[in-house]
């Protein structure tokens, strides 16, 4: 044998030595990474395949006519046709009539690739796509072509299949039409909001004038707007949406300098121009435009968009209660408006009034008052979130306090007969940052008990107690029970004396979750929303259990000696009418007397009432003797507005209209709240209302389920002497002032710390 053959043999030999390869066994032989890499190139073609035959058999549709477009219908429970809304308001122009700038900044904001891009977004569509079906809402990702395709050939329905239709669609106008022709499309079928479809009728809507004649900023608000007409409509916008709507301008003027479309010189030359009032349109008088914005309000939060309902066909009927919406309308008109005389006092003309009421057992807005009149005054005062609801905030953190089971500096419980140190200006204890509240009128009560504290809105103790029950968590229970306004914001210690803005129809919202046992309720003015086409999905306005009964329960007990022993009592308690029925409410006076309130509530009926300065013409005024300016529509004092002598705190004209219309409302309910509590003012013995300053004992007891109606201040949890001169022996409020010196603080003292920035005194 050669060297080579003996080589082979060797070599030969090894192979035939080597281990066998093991043979893969189950479900482990269909896995491999071949196979698999084989998989997913076969459904990518299968996927190909699916959507080149959908582009064959999808051609491109007609053009929505505007013959399609209907009214919308709104109505009263009882059949009523409230109003009727949905004209078509449009005039197509030609691309040339739009001003250059302005179709830039359209595309530089909406779409900057759109002058190269073949209409569709892929990767953005994707991901809306995907959204959809993980059920996370609006798709996102749209081109101008695929925007002009939803708005032209297709609905605003937020489906997979109408996806893949808009982009099939895209895909072919942007082949068939001129990019010139798809934008100027665009601009006329978009929705602009205040009743304007298309470019022309927004310019004449929103800056009365012709498109032609726009400034750069002007059509740039325009562009800015289309994202959510209602939500960034700068007359009716909330301080967020203006935030928004003001950012969407300046992305848009910075993208057209990235494009080289302006210059840095003119971007820094270009202005914001706010748009001028919308005109109001014919039947829109009265109540009947804020009760419409406030259901349209509501069906764009759940997902009727403006452009959907805009397109027509919408019956929507209110929650709103005729007899009621009646009742509260001449209760205004009774106890404010008609005694208002702008040629005898200026300040009457600053006068303005919103109110808010809610059924507590089924979330229904039944009544709701937005102003004199929509056509005069188109921001409704009862979702105005800008004025401070001042002492009604008291309320929340009691209930934060008892919901978290929170303890004063000393560690007792806070319950309604903790007794804390009312003096005036009282250094709050264990704050980061230094606060000494005044009490109204600087009045000093030494040891008081909360249920007497919270009678007489003592400040100093509601600043502390805040502090106690931890600030954060006092802000998140407030927007848990309703106050969505003060979501996000800092916790500091002013926020104690209802610093932080909120509507009518938010406290309305916080106290039907007190009513409700701590049940979270929703306010709801949209009954149902009907189509042919598209579903409303009405979500429940009676949500989870936010606080626990037992907490929701004695707020609510407390507050019944608000009324019956305390700053409402005469405007409430002592109201004709009232027949001996419970009553839980809370006033409250801001500071410098530009905000007052009374909300309140019976076991069936919860309503809140607020009343503000409102500047109805601009001017200076002596701020720290400095002069300031006031614009039109900025805060102003109402001291001796509609003849009330002085301050118009929230225990005077607004209590008043509260008894007038929520006595007239509920002749036939229940008398007694169903408390499940063994403290505050209702577990004492009924008060039987009389004409006297002071209310009188009944013999009959409260129906409560209480254990222990007795209030003894010896056993008060914080360890103040029971000899408070602020307390009778039983723990129920008197009338007298303090006689004697306040005893030393128990929750006194704390480090010098920097200044709270708001320290207002109501």
């Amino acid at each position: 044998m050669g060297r080579a053959e003996e080589r082979r043999a060797r070599q030969g030999g090894a192979r035939r030595g080597k281990k066998q390869k093991v043979k893969k066994k189950g479900i482990r032989r269909f896995f491999t990474w071949k196979k698999m890499l084989g998989t997913f190139f076969g459904l990518c073609l299968l996927a190909m395949g699916a959507f080149y035959v959908i582009y064959l058999m999808v051609p491109i549709p007609s053009g929505n006519a505007d013959a399609q477009l209907e009214s919308n219908v709104y109505k009263l429970p009882n059949g009523q046709i409230l109003a009727r809304s949905g004209k078509v308001n449009r005039e197509a122009v030609k691309l040339e009539q739009v001003p250059v700038p302005i179709q830039h900044s359209f595309v530089a904001l909406e779409n900057k690739t759109f002058y190269e891009d073949k209409g569709v977004d892929f990767k953005g569509t994707s991901r809306g796509i995907l959204k959809t079906l993980m059920g996370k809402g609006a798709q996102g990702g749209s081109t101008i072509t695929q925007q002009y395709v939803k708005n032209n050939y297709l609905t605003q329905e937020q489906t997979v299949t109408r996806k893949l239709k808009e982009i099939v669609i895209s895909l072919k106008v942007d082949q068939r039409y001129s990019k010139e022709e798809i934008l100027v499309g665009y601009m006329n079928t978009s929705f602009y909001g205040r009743n304007a479809y298309g470019i022309q009728a927004a310019a004449q809507a929103y800056y009365g004038k012709d498109v032609n004649k726009l400034t750069l900023s002007e059509g740039t608000y325009l562009a800015a707007l289309l994202q959510a007409p209602s939500q960034y409509d700068w007359q009716t916008a909330s301080d967020n949406g203006k935030r928004l709507v003001q950012g969407r301008w300046n992305k848009a003027l910075d993208n057209m300098v990235e494009k080289k479309w302006l210059t840095p010189e003119e971007r820094k030359a270009t202005k914001f121009e706010p748009p001028m009032k919308p005109k109001v349109a014919p039947g829109m008088e009265g109540q009947t435009g804020y009760l419409i914005d406030a259901a349209n309000d509501e069906l764009s939060a759940n997902g009727v968009s403006d452009a959907l309902r805009a397109r027509g066909g919408w019956t929507i009927t209110l929650n709103i209660d005729p007899a009621k919406q009646k009742l509260l309308e001449s209760a205004v008109k009774e106890k404010l408006t008609g005694k208002l005389d702008p040629n005898k006092r200026k300040v009457d003309a600053d006068l303005q009034a919103g109110a808010a009421s809610v059924d507590p057992k089924t979330g229904a807005v039944v009544a709701l008052y937005g102003g004199q009149d929509y056509v005069k005054h188109q921001i409704s005062n009862a979702t105005n979130e800008t004025y401070q609801p001042a002492s009604t905030f008291k309320p929340v953190i009691l209930a934060a306090a008892l919901n978290e089971g929170a303890e004063t500096q000393d560690g007792k419980p806070i319950k309604a007969n903790t007794v804390y140190d009312g003096d005036n200006r009282r250094p709050v204890k264990g704050s980061k940052i230094a606060f000494a509240p005044p009490n109204e009128d600087e009045a000093s009560y030494g040891p008081v008990s909360v249920q007497v504290a919270m009678n007489k809105s003592i400040n100093s103790v509601f600043a502390q107690m805040g502090v106690d029950a931890d600030l954060s968590k006092v802000r998140d229970i407030g927007v848990s029970m309703g106050m969505q306004s003060i979501e996000g914001k800092a916790p500091v210690p002013s926020m104690t004396l209802g610093s932080l803005g909120a509507s009518p129809l938010q406290m309305a919202a916080v106290y039907a979750t007190l009513d409700n046992h701590g049940k979270k309720v929703t306010p709801s003015i949209v009954k149902s929303a009907v189509h042919k086409d598209h579903k409303y999905n009405k979500p429940d306005p009676i949500g989870s259990q936010v606080i626990s009964r037992d907490a929701a329960d004695a707020v609510t007990s407390v507050l019944t000696g608000v009324v019956d022993d305390g700053t409402a009592q005469k405007s409430v308690a002592e109201a004709d009418g009232r027949d001996g029925r419970q009553v839980a409410g809370k006033t409250g006076t801001s500071d410098d007397n530009k905000s007052a309130w009374f909300t309140g509530y019976t076991p069936e009926l919860v309503t809140s009432v607020g009343m503000w300065g409102e500047a109805a013409d601009p001017r200076v005024v002596k701020v720290d003797g400095k002069d300031v300016h006031i614009p039109t529509g900025g805060q102003v004092t109402m001291v001796n507005g509609a003849g009330e002598p002085g301050r118009v705190n929230g225990g005077s004209i607004p209590a008043r209209i509260w008894a007038a219309y929520t006595f007239g409302a509920v002749k036939d309910g229940a008398n007694k709240f169903d408390l499940e509590t063994d403290q505050g003012a209702a577990v004492e013995p009924a008060y039987t209302p009389s004409k006297s300053p002071s209310a009188t004992v009944s013999k009959s007891p409260s129906a409560t389920t209480s254990k222990s109606p007795s209030m003894t201040p010896s056993k008060s949890p914080s360890g103040t002497p029971s000899k408070s001169p602020s307390m009778t022996p039983s723990g129920t409020a008197s009338h007298r002032p303090p006689k004697s010196p306040p005893a030393t603080p128990t929750n006194s003292g704390g480090p010098s710390l920097p200044g709270d920035p708001f320290d207002p005194s109501g």
